[in-house]
């Protein structure tokens, strides 16, 4: 699933907020039940055979839904006059199938409903519209909640240089003496700054700045190359004193009394949402041959022809000072065809800031798994 975040990263060109958790079990389940080209697509979009790929989906599913502060979902409507393969409809996660009415007012309401219920009114509406050409929709929900054991100071934040210079933005600032939080990885495409901001529960966000000609692909393909481990992260308490990284510098302070290195954080808040038509990128999913109408490929679904009629992801994320919460709800739908101190002594200080466009990485700290990414362009503005 992980590599499937990278392959999405990688097409991203500015702010955007998406999740491969949310997706990866569907394109899993429409695997199983393919055949030919499209079966050997969605094969590989999903990085499994897909005789093996249902089997992970529902694990992946089992998995996910013992996550602390994360809930995810699997939904199934059809027509009544659409058969399923029992063998098929019997490897989807118990209880997950209702009916589509020809009433598509009512069967639109009652999908957005599933939707705002699932994701606790993160997203209000199901991602893809009903019309008279759907004749199943298969979607999956998820939302992620956690807290800051430390919560941020709020503050404002107005930057002196880059995008959001001269802006009065939403900052937040802690101070900390967990030195291995930041960290500098040294990507294929340049350096990128890594501050873990743990939660709570087990999930952690991790915010990504690199350099300014770096690309958001590029940077978040760091951050993820480096949960993969296949890029070591040099700790800011391993690293000589100066500017070591993008935002990142080490330096000393005079101090009253000894006292211990310290992290000093500053970032904004932001609160982001996006809409993603996965058709305008088939080939990322493995659906290029899967939406050719003229065709069946589903074969192992129902014994009626099937094309994959519309696809598409809603997904928010928000950062603040208590805590981070994000959502999506992802569909396919097939369809036919003070005074100065005495200072006597100094001690390190590390200070990160993030204040121009950063990445994001919302983490299942245990199993590294990548629940929700994202590149942050619109900050939230301070009020």
């Amino acid at each position: 699933m992980n590599r499937l975040t990278a392959r999405w990263a990688d097409t991203a060109t500015g702010g955007t907020v998406f999740s491969a958790a949310g997706v990866w079990p569907l394109l899993a389940f429409l695997a199983d039940g393919a055949s030919g080209a499209a079966r050997a697509e969605l094969a590989d979009a999903v990085g499994l055979p897909a005789d093996q790929a249902a089997a992970a989906a529902r694990e992946l599913l089992a998995a996910m839904g013992a996550m602390p502060g994360l809930r995810s979902a699997l939904g199934l409507w059809t027509r009544r006059e659409l058969a399923l393969r029992e063998e098929w409809r019997a490897g989807l996660p118990a209880d997950t199938h209702g009916v589509l009415t020809d009433d598509l007012p009512a069967g639109q309401r009652a999908l957005d409903t599933w939707a705002a219920e699932r994701t606790g009114g993160l997203i209000e509406r199901m991602p893809v519209a009903l019309d008279a050409d759907v004749v199943m929709v298969l979607a999956s929900a998820l939302t992620l909640r956690t807290e800051w054991p430390r919560p941020f100071d709020e503050l404002m934040l107005s930057p002196d240089a880059g995008p959001w210079q001269g802006r009065r933005l939403a900052g937040l600032h802690r101070t900390g003496v967990r030195l291995d939080r930041a960290g500098v990885a040294s990507g294929p495409h340049g350096y990128v700054t890594e501050l873990k901001v743990p939660g709570d529960n087990g999930i952690d966000v991790h915010l990504l700045l690199g350099e300014q000609r770096m690309t958001p692909g590029q940077v978040l393909g760091t951050g993820l190359a480096t949960l993969a481990r296949r890029i070591p992260v040099v700790p800011s308490g391993q690293l000589p004193y100066g500017d070591v990284g993008p935002g990142l510098r080490i330096g000393q302070q005079p101090c009253a009394t000894p006292r211990p290195p310290e992290l000093s954080v500053t970032t904004v808040a932001y609160d982001m949402g996006a809409r993603h038509d996965l058709l305008d990128q088939p080939g990322l999913f493995g659906l290029t041959t899967a939406m050719d109408t003229g065709d069946g490929h589903f074969p192992g679904i129902s014994t009626a022809p099937l094309a994959v009629g519309k696809a598409e992801q809603s997904a928010v994320a928000q950062f603040g000072a208590l805590g981070f919460r994000a959502g999506a709800v992802t569909a396919v739908a097939p369809a036919p065809g003070g005074a100065r101190p005495d200072l006597r002594c100094t001690t390190t200080v590390v200070t990160a800031r993030f204040d121009r466009p950063f990445g994001f990485l919302a983490v299942h700290r245990e199993s590294r798994l990548v629940l929700t990414a994202g590149w942050v362009t619109e900050p939230t503005p301070y009020r």
